[in-house]
């Protein structure tokens, strides 16, 4: 039965560990390609929300008084943001905050520096549509309020999602190119060893088919294999990293049961298909490799 499946010889002509081993690392390289996509993506997704809801509102000379002489800018700016339709939960940051802030910039006290800073006030939006329309009523009240939202933020971090999902996909693409190209250097190792036999049996009515499918059916289990082996290995790594990138994905990066930081489940069902994608291209390169060396022969 062994010589009738291998007639060919192929599992001796085909290396069992160099071309698993190979397509193993491209198949880890994609996996972590696929696993970061999906993560920025969900990060990303977050921020946008996280971002565009937040308002900023910095009242300059807060002390000063407001437009209608009724009290000081700061009193105004607070009063019509509790009756604003949209915005909620507006706090005013203490000196403290604010110094916090500044720190990077301008020292651990911003008071010594002796500048007229603004008052700043946040809140979250939860109107719809865009909440510039807010900045109008406020700099009546006090001229030279600013009202900022985190749409600008917002927009980088789709920007940069995008970049990153172009990246990961040129990776994918690099990949299966080079996967390809194994597998086709595999199979004309394997034909240039086995060139007598297989002239031979051509010669005696053996169909292109039929020796392109034994030569396929190998290079397809073999890079199964190695895609298997590499999805495996790059769990490890993959929990790793969601680890590391726990502390920004808030509450929907909450640990499982097993203290795992849990993943995407698109991720779940992304590796499974490593390997069916590895069959597909293992298949295909070496039926069209073997196909090509054979219409060759004289």
């Amino acid at each position: 039965m062994a010589k009738r499946t291998d007639s060919l010889g192929l599992h001796s002509v085909l290396a069992d560990w160099m071309l698993p081993v190979l397509v193993a690392a491209m198949s880890f390289l994609a996996a972590l390609a696929v696993a970061g996509t999906l993560a920025s993506t969900m990060l990303a997704a977050q921020w946008q929300n996280n971002t565009t809801s937040a308002l900023t509102i910095q009242v300059p000379h807060p002390d000063a008084p407001d437009a209608a002489n009724d009290g000081n800018r700061l009193g105004a700016v607070q009063t019509a943001l509790q009756t604003m339709p949209g915005v909620t939960n507006p706090q005013l940051l203490s000196t403290d905050a604010v110094n916090h802030l500044l720190a990077p910039w301008l020292g651990t006290d911003v008071a010594q520096l002796n500048l007229p800073l603004p008052a700043v006030i946040t809140a979250t939006w939860t109107g719809p549509g865009s909440p510039d329309a807010i900045a109008a009523p406020l700099d009546k009240l006090a001229p030279g309020t600013l009202a900022q939202s985190g749409s600008q933020w917002a927009s980088r971090v789709t920007a940069l999602t995008g970049s990153l999902q172009t990246c990961a996909a040129a990776v994918l693409v690099i990949v299966a190119l080079v996967a390809a190209a194994l597998v086709a250097l595999a199979t004309r190792a394997g034909l240039a060893q086995r060139r007598e036999a297989i002239e031979i049996i051509h010669a005696l009515g053996a169909l292109d088919a039929d020796i392109a499918n034994r030569f396929a059916a190998r290079a397809t289990f073999l890079t199964v294999t190695g895609a298997a082996a590499g999805a495996l290995l790059a769990l490890p790594v993959v929990f790793w990293l969601a680890t590391l990138a726990a502390p920004f994905a808030g509450p929907a990066a909450s640990p499982t049961a097993h203290g795992l930081p849990s993943l995407p489940p698109a991720l779940w069902t992304a590796l499974p298909t490593l390997p069916l994608v590895a069959a597909i291209i293992g298949w295909g390169s070496a039926q069209i490799t073997v196909r090509g060396w054979l219409r060759r022969l004289v």
